[in-house]
């Protein structure tokens, strides 16, 4: 069994989404192992362009199984839209595409830390796309995050909870910023 892999600097724009699609078609899984939606894979076929953030390249050949493994963040309102977007276009994305379900979820409380701490460093910012994909990774590692099998969770309401006071604290009495609500989906 071979196995290519496909591999950035961690920068991005290095095209690892282009060499994927190139090589997608000689393979059985197409894999996401790690980052989040700052992902901008722009694919071409034929004259149908599509532009993915969450889901693999793979998608969009037949006969593959694109996976997102556990070590991916993921935004589950970003991630429905992408969904939505390549059902419209007749995708099969129930046949082609698994979630691990030890993803982290990326809430919009990461996005507004992301957010916070870029304007508290002002001309010293890193330049984050502001998507809460770092905060997220921070909150998997302090295990105090939130995963896709956590949906179901008897405590997942507890636990937002904590999250939040420790966030706003956070975005309030140190960065100076405002407080995140907690708003009801659905």
């Amino acid at each position: 069994m071979t196995n290519t892999v496909a591999i950035g600097i961690q920068w991005g724009d290095e095209g690892k989404g282009k060499i994927v699609d190139l090589l997608a078609p000689k393979m059985d899984v197409v894999a996401r192992f790690q980052g989040g939606p700052n992902a901008g894979h722009t694919l071409v076929i034929g004259d149908q362009k599509t532009v993915l953030n969450h889901i693999p390249s793979g998608i969009l050949h037949e006969n593959i199984l694109s996976l997102i493994g556990n070590g991916t963040v993921v935004d589950p309102f970003r991630l429905v839209e992408e969904l939505d977007m390549l059902l419209e276009a007749n995708i099969p994305v129930n046949e082609r595409l698994r979630i691990s379900d030890r993803c982290q979820l990326i809430l919009p409380y990461h996005r507004a830390l992301d957010a916070a701490r870029e304007a508290a460093k002002g001309k010293g910012k890193i330049g984050t796309t502001g998507r809460g994909i770092g905060p997220c990774y921070e909150d998997k590692t302090a295990r105090r995050g939130i995963r896709l099998v956590d949906l179901t969770a008897d405590d997942l309401d507890a636990r937002i909870d904590e999250n939040l006071r420790y966030v706003n604290f956070m975005l309030v009495e140190f960065l100076g910023a405002e407080a995140v609500k907690k708003r009801r989906c659905g």
